[in-house]
């Protein structure tokens, strides 16, 4: 227990301090780009407003979780599939803070990787969804604005001073956010201390994860049970320093904080059985594709 311990403290020491510039870089995104200009490019078909929706879902500071009332709203203001799709992906795939985490804990070849591998696997998945027929269906929007009621063409443009903006970036950095991902956070890095601290864990990585099996298990495991990206970076860290290879933690890096139950369950209420089956095989086989290719370039 004592090593476990001083194994947590060593990740806290290194994760912290990129952590706390993650989040205040995270509270000026959201506190500086207006909805309503990230709403106009979402809803035409093509490449375009795929690309659009998976960029902006690199940099929003949103968890998987809340993405998803995003995502539903995208969907019932007019946007195409393709694009909440790659919204989807995008989103949780990454973040500031876990890049920034990812170049502290496990080197900047790995935070680059990520980066590029979330923009391809959210564009590619995307462009799938672009290409499936789907017809929305007709849900009523609970509007949360009062003006919006009285006035139809609303535009959500609320002026602040610049000590307001000030104020309200910092509460969401360092208030809002960590209240939303903080359990997931302090998970991820127990889960972290505990496979690097239990000799029979790593005996186990290193007897049955350095070849093709970790891959299987990165699926399986990324699957099943879901972790924010910051916290994925400790985990996949520890993983690896007890033998699985780069290319699966790479690939559990990617998948891992894309699905969860309450993605499933989304997905399948709001565009049935089909489609979730489409999104989840397109993001296993694309997870395994970058992994293999990152495994390649690493080695």
């Amino acid at each position: 227990m004592p090593h476990f311990a001083h194994v947590f403290v060593h990740y806290l020491y290194e994760i912290l301090p990129a952590l706390a510039i993650g989040f205040f870089i995270s509270g000026l995104v959201h506190e500086m780009i207006p909805e309503d200009k990230v709403l106009k490019y979402l809803g035409t078909g093509g490449i375009e407003p795929v690309f659009y929706a998976t960029l902006i879902g690199t940099l929003l500071p949103v968890c998987c979780w809340g993405s998803l009332p995003i995502a539903v709203s995208f969907h019932k203001k007019g946007a195409k599939l393709g694009p909440v799709l790659a919204f989807l992906v995008a989103t949780p795939a990454t973040s500031i803070s876990a890049l920034l985490v990812a170049y502290s804990v496990i080197g900047i070849k790995f935070a680059v990787y990520i980066f590029f591998a979330v923009i391809i696997m959210g564009v590619t998945i995307g462009l799938i969804g672009n290409r499936i027929k789907h017809v929305p269906k007709n849900i009523p929007e609970k509007i949360p604005c009062p003006h919006c009621e009285t006035d139809p063409g609303h535009i959500h443009t609320h002026e602040k001073k610049l000590k307001d903006r000030i104020v309200s970036a910092l509460k969401y950095a360092y208030i809002d956010l960590p209240k939303e991902i903080g359990l997931e956070l302090i998970i991820g890095i127990l889960l972290a201390a505990g496979v690097a601290t239990f000799v029979p864990v790593g005996r186990l990585i290193k007897a049955y994860l350095g070849g093709w099996i970790g891959y299987v298990f990165s699926i399986v495991f990324g699957i099943v049970m879901y972790i924010c990206s910051t916290a994925t970076v400790p985990l996949v860290d520890s993983l690896m320093r007890q033998g699985m290879n780069s290319g699966a933690g790479m690939t559990l890096l990617l998948i891992g904080p894309v699905t969860s139950y309450g993605t499933i369950l989304v997905l399948r209420k709001e565009y049935g059985i089909k489609i979730l089956a489409i999104f989840l095989s397109s993001l296993i086989i694309i997870s395994l594709i970058l992994g293999f290719g990152f495994e390649l370039i690493a080695s």
